[in-house]
């Protein structure tokens, strides 16, 4: 058994931090059924702009507002307008094909991406 990426959201964009939350990561639903994440899943997130990284669990966000909102205290690893990659894994004996995206500055749906096909810098 190994465990391997299954999921990725790419440079996705803080909209809120807060740290007085019970705990979370609110993501948009849309973005969440484009990547197979389900409520409650546990994700890896790693913040661009700072290097840190945090594990925490998925709150869908209201479909199409574009939320990525950081909560409880993994909101002090992060700020409004940092620059994420949103992950989560599987324990798997075979070879999965991850489902990554690359979404743009709204936090919207831009294109799927291929592993390390995609070698162009993006936004």
């Amino acid at each position: 058994m190994r465990e391997v990426l299954r999921s990725k959201i790419h440079r996705a964009w803080v909209t809120e931090a807060n740290p007085d939350y019970v705990g979370s990561i609110v993501i948009d639903e849309a973005l969440m059924e484009k990547v197979d994440m389900w409520d409650n899943e546990k994700v890896l997130v790693c913040d661009v702009d700072n290097g840190s990284r945090f594990e925490t669990y998925v709150i869908p966000g209201e479909r199409g507002r574009g939320d990525i909102a950081v909560q409880g205290a993994a909101a002090r690893l992060t700020g409004e307008g940092h620059c994420l990659i949103i992950m989560s894994f599987e324990v798997t004996e075979t070879p999965i094909e991850p489902k990554m995206i690359l979404v743009d500055e709204e936090n919207r749906f831009a294109e799927y991406l291929e592993g390390v096909k995609h070698v162009e810098p993006v936004h």
